[in-house]
């Protein structure tokens, strides 16, 4: 992919290459944040920001992810001319594998390794404590529902299908539970359809006194995230359409600025919250990452200023493989121990605590990840390899 300026370019017609560049900045900048956010020094020395909000509210790690899946539906909008060729049979059967496959490729990274250290031994990690949802399954889902959605309904109904599915999953909180971590509806359906084990238990209830069984990518709350899918396919498909001019990003950012508004007024009564990826959340979170894929636009597109763009470039290029492999390399080091600590503990500890103390050490360990993945898309786009799902 060339990142070569495209001032030369008309300025009502965007080029494949310009298109497809603010594209992979956008995506690759999502997955970059997914690798220093999921990767501290050690989880008790990370700044806020670096922090989800605990319930309520929204930080800047908490962005991460619907910006992930912002710039999935950016991207289906620029692939989906390739499907107007085809049977609907045929587009369906690509949408379904596509999904399962993602699916199912998160469902092996929660097993990965396959074995666990249990008193010095290594045992085999079982199904019935297997976690059935994760990052990848709520990407495969969410492509599911919007890939779905574009398919078959023009933008307009498109538009009007997000809208309608976030007041109806608004009416399902309210009417089969409550907003707290220990009564809201996403954790009542799936431990209605799985068991507690298969399901996260990394929030502690102050109710209760313990760690409960609740999964922040749980099937109900998939549904919401579907139409952060579809806002990314709207705002891919109107770039299309109207081209590159100071005109559409101007739109766009009007765009983005009443998203984040109207996300802002309904948090008055249907507080922002990522755990249940609430109708708010969706809103609030879509007209940022539109907001910043217009000035992404503005200064790649209009201004032509690319050289910044290169390490973003290639994280965008191979997305979930660079993800998938930062939790694989997690998982690698889990199997390493060192004196009474594992390998991730130890690297923290022997390395980055000395080298920048307890918090800029933690993150200090977060930018080297960063930066070893960033080393491995280098290294995978030098061959020309590009893996895609």
């Amino acid at each position: 992919m060339s990142t070569a300026t495209t001032t030369s370019a008309p300025p009502t017609q965007l080029t494949r290459s310009s298109r497809f560049l603010s594209l992979d900045v956008f995506r690759g900048l999502t997955v970059a944040g997914m690798i220093l956010v999921n990767t501290p020094g050690s989880w008790a020395y990370v700044y806020a920001p670096l922090r989800h909000a605990s319930w309520n509210g929204c930080t800047p790690t908490d962005l991460v992810f619907p910006f992930f899946l912002f710039a999935v539906g950016n991207a289906l909008s620029f692939s989906s001319s390739k499907y107007q060729e085809l049977s609907s049979a045929a587009v369906l059967k690509k949408i379904f594998i596509r999904s399962m496959l993602i699916f199912l490729i998160g469902l092996l990274l929660n097993w990965f390794p396959f074995v666990r250290l249990q008193d010095g031994e290594f045992v085999p990690k079982v199904f019935e404590n297997l976690r059935i949802y994760g990052v990848l399954q709520r990407i495969a889902l969410a492509y599911l529902g919007g890939a779905l959605i574009v398919h078959f309904f023009k933008p307009t109904r498109a538009f009007i299908a997000g809208i309608v599915l976030l007041l109806v999953y608004w009416i399902i909180l309210l009417a089969f539970g409550d907003l707290t971590l220990e009564g809201n509806a996403v954790r009542y359906l799936d431990r209605w359809m799985l068991a507690d084990s298969h399901l996260y238990k990394g929030y502690f209830s102050a109710v209760l006194n313990e760690n409960i069984a609740f999964d922040p990518e749980g099937l109900l709350s998939a549904l919401p995230a579907v139409v952060s899918v579809v806002f990314g396919f709207l705002a891919g498909a109107y770039i299309r359409r109207h081209g590159n001019s100071y005109q559409m990003i101007a739109h766009l950012m009007v765009a983005a600025l009443l998203s984040i508004f109207v996300g802002l007024c309904w948090d008055l009564v249907l507080p922002i919250n990522k755990p249940i990826w609430t109708s708010s959340y969706v809103l609030y979170t879509s007209g940022l990452a539109l907001a910043i894929l217009s000035v992404i636009l503005f200064f790649t597109e209009m201004k032509g200023y690319q050289s910044w763009t290169t390490p973003f470039v290639l994280f965008g290029k191979n997305p979930l493989f660079i993800f998938v492999m930062s939790g694989v390399l997690v998982k690698i080091y889990g199997l390493i121990h060192i004196g009474g600590d594992g390998f991730y503990a130890a690297l923290y500890k022997s390395v980055f605590q000395p080298l920048g103390g307890d918090y800029f050490g933690s993150l200090l360990f977060a930018i080297a990840h960063v930066l070893l993945f960033l080393s491995l898309a280098a290294f995978l786009d030098r061959r020309k390899i590009y893996i895609r799902v």
